[in-house]
């Protein structure tokens, strides 16, 4: 079953992922992995960091002359930031003439203070490099080699941001797939122009003030068939997993299919989807004429696209720090500040995508099996007979 490993800090050497479980005979071009890296780093808002680092893998096990092996797959992504912090990321000797900052003052809203006395760590950059935001670089990578096993059956995926600091974009209903495309060709990640310009203001203005902005986006599947996941337990839901997986990406807050909380303030008769029967369509002829249900129906995908909003925090570092405690002297003071970004909403939609592409994956393979993909290929050919006898 596929599943993947990640290691490394947000300042050390490198970023390091171990994907297991994909199947042998996968070409897997490393520029769509690079590609994906790529889009992580843009998006009006970001940090001086993604003026530095240029993301790209290097494979060290799991590929052979372009194809997946079965084995697993090791891929690593250099920090070329290193360089500056060689003396206080050393992973082996402390240097005690360095000239560093260590970190007493933990920041309102990070793993700073929570992790320290978890750990026992005195200085908190032992917590803040890890639960940075740069670990879902890894995920990306993992994501983009899932990404590829799903286009093998047609499955696409993309995402675009519904809203940041509260302006909401006004984004029609249809296919998520020009959504997407069009959410691409924008810095904001937002396919409506008006409002991408309003987001540009709005950012420019809390930079200024020293502040953080987050958001709404949404994440999309498309090409999907009906059957993945389960309603027979509750650790087998579709939508579970799904939740799950946003909600572990760092500052995510809320998670919401379809209509999502919009749901709870309609009658039945305005949320639940028609089902409608055509000989010879597509999923064996089944499908709705809405899609209020975002793609799930009793943790089971329907084959309509999935529909997954997903909300973020603003970033918790604040060029104008909120109060803290000083952990040595136990004063009140201002938190430290770290180089942050204004507004990663952007960049976490495709951090979103990434983590659908992995859910996704596995439900596949929970579905259709196979070592190799001309087995899981042919599992699902039958299933795709099976539903056209339906």
């Amino acid at each position: 079953m596929f599943r993947f490993l990640s290691a490394g800090e947000s300042h050390g050497p490198s970023l390091s992922v171990i994907i297991e479980g994909m199947p042998a005979g996968l070409v897997l071009p490393l520029e769509k992995i690079n590609r994906e890296l790529a889009r992580r780093q843009k998006g009006y808002g970001r940090g001086d960091r993604m003026l530095i680092e240029k993301d790209r893998v290097r494979v060290t096990s799991g590929m052979r002359h372009g194809e997946t092996l079965g084995s697993p797959i090791t891929l690593v992504i250099e920090n070329r930031d290193w360089k500056n912090w060689e003396q206080a990321m050393d992973p082996e000797k402390l240097d005690k003439s360095a000239a560093f900052d260590r970190i007493h003052r933990p920041r309102p809203g990070h793993a700073d203070l929570v992790g320290g006395l978890k750990y026992d760590r005195s200085d908190f950059r032992d917590i803040l490099e890890r639960a940075s935001a740069r670990e879902t670089a890894t995920r990306v990578a993992a994501g983009a080699v899932a990404k590829v096993l799903l286009a093998a059956f047609g499955v696409e995926l993309g995402s675009w941001v519904d809203q940041i600091g509260g302006i909401h974009a006004n984004l029609p209903t249809g296919s998520p797939a020009r959504l997407a495309k069009k959410a691409d060709q924008s810095d904001t990640h937002c396919p409506d122009e008006t409002v991408s310009r309003k987001i540009h203001t709005a950012i420019d203005r809390a930079q200024h003030q020293g502040d953080t902005l987050g958001g709404v986006f949404t994440v999309s599947a498309w090409g999907l068939v009906p059957g993945l996941g389960s309603h027979a337990q509750w650790d087998r839901r579709l939508d579970m997993a799904i939740a799950g997986a946003m909600m572990s990406i760092p500052a995510m807050k809320g998670v919401a299919f379809g209509l999502g909380f919009d749901a709870a303030q309609l009658p039945g008769s305005k949320v639940h989807d028609v089902i409608t029967y055509r000989k010879g369509g597509k999923n064996g002829g089944f499908s709705r004429r809405t899609n209020n249900a975002g793609g799930v129906e009793g943790g089971i995908s329907t084959g309509e696209p999935l529909l997954v909003r997903v909300a973020m925090k603003p970033i918790s570092t604040l060029r104008k720090p909120l109060k803290s405690i000083d952990m040595q002297s136990k004063r009140a003071l201002v938190a430290g500040y770290e180089r942050s970004d204004v507004c990663a909403v952007p960049a976490a939609a495709v951090v979103g995508e990434a983590m659908l592409a992995m859910e996704l994956v596995k439900k596949w393979q929970e579905k259709f099996g196979g070592d190799s993909l001309s087995e899981m290929r042919a599992n699902w050919k039958t299933y795709q007979r099976y539903l056209d006898r339906r």
